[in-house]
């Protein structure tokens, strides 16, 4: 299974600052130690273009630059730098490389160490988010599927943002899009206050356990599939609605998160649905707590993407004229 990393374009922030950077080279360790058939790859910086299809030219440029204004700046959280231009590009670009490989591979997961930075509107930032990777992702892989296939009709992009806060930047960007369907399960009393409608949102209270969660979460999902049939999913993974998390306010266990993670990979597995998915936020008091929730997406990621791979080769050495689901199990 392939990844995408940009954890060595490490942004100077002051000391005492509460976003822990040091999860995603963490992350990057325990993966190479423990589950080494996940294949790590450095992200590639997305282009101006790219960006430009979600963002406003005068914010990549303001963000490329260092002119954002400083209220604008404030909001993203963090202080501009060389080092935060680029990271925010190659952070996009890791989401872009992970749904390239899925669509070339027609199904399968890939993935971004980094990622799910729905906080970001078109022209602003916010909440630790610079651009918007998985928007900026659904519309460069409508555009090269319409490329390929004349123009026909529009590739439908599901987004499942897991997440403990509201994808509130992901949900205005596609707010008039029928094309992309947005869902997120989030804490009611969290940030952003000033939330964004999504197709589906579904609100959890403070202290929300995991049996609760993931019955909102089925029926969410049996939600989505009743009003939409999606191309490609991209899923935000969020680690910060584990119980030892100091932003979430909700009490999922490590177990928990798991069977979450399990449902979402199963839902588009049965569905042939290739999908790409991100870490999002998570800031454990403990920061091997969280990287232990991410290792774990990894896990149960990547024994879907073994399964995907053996039905493939099946369905390769099938007689001509089988289906490539019935060589499922």
């Amino acid at each position: 299974m392939r990844a995408y990393y940009a954890d060595h374009f490490v942004l100077p922030l002051p000391s005492g600052h509460r976003f822990p950077m040091g999860k995603y080279a963490r992350l990057r360790e325990r993966l190479t130690g423990e589950l080494p058939a996940v294949e790590l790859h450095e992200a590639l910086p997305a282009s101006d273009g790219e960006l430009a299809l979600v963002h406003t030219p005068a914010y990549v440029d303001a963000i490329a630059q260092g002119t954002l204004a400083p209220a604008l700046q404030r909001e993203i959280g963090f202080p501009w730098s060389p080092a935060m231009a680029e990271r925010a590009r190659r952070s996009v670009g890791a989401t872009l490389q992970a749904a390239r490989h899925v669509m070339a591979q027609r199904g399968g997961l890939a993935a971004n160490l980094a990622g799910g930075t729905h906080h970001a509107y078109a022209d602003k930032g916010g909440g630790f988010c610079v651009f918007n990777d998985f928007a900026v992702a659904a519309r460069l892989m409508q555009a090269e599927h319409a490329r390929r296939h004349g123009g026909r009709a529009p590739l439908q992009v599901a987004i499942v943002d897991l997440d403990v806060h509201q994808g509130n930047g992901t949900a205005r960007i596609f707010a008039n899009d029928a094309s992309v369907f947005t869902l997120s399960l989030h804490g009611a009393k969290n940030f952003p206050f000033r939330k964004e409608p999504s197709d589906i949102d579904v609100e959890m209270p403070d202290g929300t356990r995991d049996d609760d969660y993931l019955h909102a979460l089925d029926l969410a999902l049996d939600e989505l599939e009743r009003r939409f049939e999606p191309g490609l999913v991209l899923y935000l993974a969020g680690a910060d609605p584990h119980e030892g998390d100091r932003l979430g306010r909700l009490k999922l266990s490590f177990d928990g998160l798991e069977a979450r993670d399990r449902r979402v990979m199963d839902w588009a597995w049965r569905r042939g649905l290739p999908l790409v998915f991100a870490m999002g936020g998570g800031y454990g008091h403990d920061l091997e707590a969280t990287v232990q929730v991410q290792v774990n997406t990894y896990r149960t990621a990547l024994a879907f993407e073994q399964r995907w791979q053996a039905a493939a080769r099946a369905a390769a050495t099938a007689p001509t004229g089988m289906r490539w689901h019935n060589a499922r199990p």
